[in-house]
């Protein structure tokens, strides 16, 4: 596991945003994560300015780690890459976004939710799979089961994680980190709940860190 991937997997939870202001919202968005414990985002790519929204995170909080979501293209890759990412997350598995994302040596972690996935993610060299949409492909159960045929790989579960369930998946020794956009919700960003969002992610924090300790 490189240092990137092993240090978000330190932090345990990793928050899936969507900004539609980054201009006015990424500054302050990056520095009340960072005071919540969670110096880590994955800004999706769903929402136009996600290459200025990462750019001015990594201005803000240099040593944030910001990667870029929702990424469907090598010239997205490229965008992200230019603009200070430090990882890459896509949707699906797609075998020329992984290859192409290993040759400019940054770490990608694609969705994965079926054995065939996970057996060309294998033939590709990967460690960690985004399994996406989580709960509704399944869930912890699927992934568990699915680590008995696959045991090399790390998981990463993202979609209908929330503090009521992030308990859960973080006990599971298979789980690397865990996705969420509950701490993130357009509501708390668009309204500027700063401090929300900070008491949110200290609780998500505080339930990794008592669910990997139990």
């Amino acid at each position: 596991m490189d240092q990137i991937t092993r240090q978000i997997s330190e932090i345990g939870v990793v928050p899936v945003i969507k900004l539609n202001n980054p201009e006015r919202d990424a500054v302050p968005l990056a520095k009340a994560l960072c005071d919540g414990g969670v110096a880590v985002a994955e800004v999706t790519f769903r929402a136009a300015g996600a290459a200025t929204a990462i750019r001015l995170m990594k201005e803000a909080c240099p040593d944030m780690i910001v990667g870029a979501g929702t990424v469907l293209t090598t010239a997205q890759i490229d965008e992200a890459l230019a603009a200070g990412a430090q990882f890459i997350v896509t949707p699906g598995l797609d075998a020329e976004l992984v290859k192409y994302s290993q040759e400019k040596n940054i770490p990608i972690f694609p969705g994965c939710t079926t054995p065939t996935d996970y057996h060309v993610a294998y033939k590709l060299g990967l460690e960690v799979l985004k399994f996406f949409p989580a709960e509704q492909s399944g869930g912890l159960a699927k992934i568990k089961a699915m680590n008995a045929p696959f045991p090399m790989f790390k998981v990463m579960p993202t979609g209908g994680i929330s503090l009521k369930n992030l308990g859960e998946y973080a006990k599971a020794s298979v789980i690397a980190a865990c996705g969420g956009s509950y701490m993130v919700t357009a509501d708390l960003i668009d309204n500027q709940k700063w401090g929300e969002i900070t008491d949110l992610c200290k609780q998500s924090v505080a339930i990794v860190k008592e669910a990997r300790n139990g």
